[in-house]
């Protein structure tokens, strides 16, 4: 019966760590898998020692217990240390993995000997020695507050003390008999150790609700995140005299490094920011509200796309740690009827007239190597018909099964094929392309921002 309990709870323990796991990878998960082998091994010695169950078995499964026996004594160190491990800190890491070393050696040696010889407990004894000793370094740092608090990880110190004390009567007497040669009955632990499996349980799930409960935290902060980085995105697109505006945004995660922003001048005269921050998540984030900050007090420059380059890259340089950002910034001025243009590492403004697809890069360096750099101009005369596009390298750089990327010549294609389509349908005409290029489960693995700008007249 003690056998059936425990193997039933090893089983019950294995698929809930394997089910627990595909919904949440977090600490906790690991510890409940070792818990449910080791509970599961230990049934499987406990079975193993009725006669009465052993020769109801069918003779080829029968001949087979003596080896499964064996093995299970050889490896049930490893399988305890290993859960341990799941507790564990500092140097005592470097200890149980010693201990999970010198545990497989000796497993593997005294399996190879009883395939050769039939032996079964050559090495056994020393197995048992390592357990011991290890088994009372663990009471002793149990014991102690000081080395509890340094070198295991316990939310809840008590139980965890307990249970191993109850385990420890049981288990230093059965591998201390064992190792003298006394008689010694393993279902005379069952007791020990369902007290220490439980203290591992309980802890396990302390571990696994703080998790979770900081995984619910951590979403809810990052709700706020992409709450406050969209308020800082614009909230419509500007209204210009014989311009017709569309933007697109895709953050790859709930917060996003890329950044798109306007600075409406006038009714004819407006400017148009991309920017992209290097890496993901929430330091791109924060990076990318500094840009909108950042943009606010040039204003002043906005219709001088090199004096707005080189205010952001004053003013970011200070501010950039290991991260730098590419960004792109298009002035039109309806009045005069032209356009500057400027950029800071990032890709080609894509420029459509008469049928003439033209790529223009006026580019300095990113924002953030040099506070000094220089960052060239270039002037468009503005034409009816005229179609510019702004965008991050989130476009371009998605991957097929191949590992081929979409590319600047399939991007250049699509807005050729879309020409007579209005700026909205261009852009989510460009996202559909891209969904249908990469594999079907791939996932996003970069920012999109789409802006596309059309003279009418």
């Amino acid at each position: 019966m003690s056998g059936t309990i425990f193997v039933f709870i090893g089983l019950v323990a294995c698929a809930a760590a394997c089910a627990f796991a595909a919904v949440r990878r977090q600490s906790g998960v690991r510890l409940f898998a070792w818990l449910g082998i080791w509970s599961a091994m230990y049934g499987a010695l406990l079975l193993a020692d009725a006669p009465s169950l052993v020769a109801a078995l069918p003779q080829r499964v029968r001949s087979g217990v003596p080896f499964l026996t064996m093995a299970i004594d050889y490896l049930f160190l490893v399988v305890v240390s290993l859960a341990w491990l799941e507790l564990s800190a500092g140097k005592m890491r470097l200890f149980l993995k010693t201990i999970i070393g010198l545990g497989l050696g000796f497993g593997i040696a005294g399996i190879g000997i009883f395939v050769v010889t039939g032996s079964v407990e050559k090495l056994l004894p020393y197995v048992h020695f390592i357990a011991a000793a290890a088994l009372i370094i663990f009471v002793v740092i149990l014991a102690v507050p000081g080395l509890s608090r340094k070198y295991l990880i316990l939310p809840n110190r008590a139980v965890m003390v307990v249970g191993t004390l109850v385990f420890a009567a049981d288990a230093l007497y059965f591998n201390v008999a064992r190792l003298f040669h006394y008689p010694a009955y393993r279902i005379t632990g069952s007791v020990g150790l369902a007290a220490l499996l439980f203290s591992f349980g309980y802890v396990g799930v302390q571990i696994a609700l703080s998790g979770e409960r900081r995984l619910h935290s951590i979403e809810s902060e990052l709700a706020i995140a992409q709450e406050i980085q969209a308020s800082i995105l614009p909230g419509k697109n500007p209204e210009v005299k014989n311009l017709l505006v569309a933007a697109v945004y895709r953050p790859m995660t709930a917060v996003a490094g890329d950044f798109y922003d306007f600075i409406a001048a006038d009714e004819n005269r407006t400017g148009f920011l991309v920017a992209d921050v290097t890496g993901h998540g929430v330091p791109a984030a924060l990076i990318a509200s500094m840009i909108k900050v950042a943009i606010q007090s040039l204003v002043a420059c906005a219709h001088n796309p090199g004096e707005v380059m080189s205010g952001l890259n004053r003013i970011l340089s200070s501010q950039l740690r290991a991260q730098l950002v590419s960004a792109a910034y298009l002035w039109v001025d309806m009045e005069k009827r032209r356009a500057l243009y400027s950029a800071a590492g990032h890709p080609p403004l894509l420029h459509w007239r008469e049928g003439k697809l033209e790529r223009i890069e006026s580019n300095g360096l990113l924002l953030g190597v040099l506070p000094d750099a220089e960052y060239p101009v270039w002037e468009i005369a503005i034409q009816a018909g005229d179609r510019f596009l702004l965008y991050t390298d989130g476009v371009s750089e998605p991957e097929n099964r191949g590992g081929e990327a979409f590319g600047e010549h399939r991007l250049e294609q699509v807005v050729r094929d879309n020409r007579l389509r209005a700026p909205s349908e261009l852009l989510e005409q460009l996202l559909a392309e891209i969904h249908k290029w990469q594999p079907v489960s791939a996932e996003q693995k970069d920012d999109i921002t789409l802006v596309a700008v059309d003279v009418l007249s």
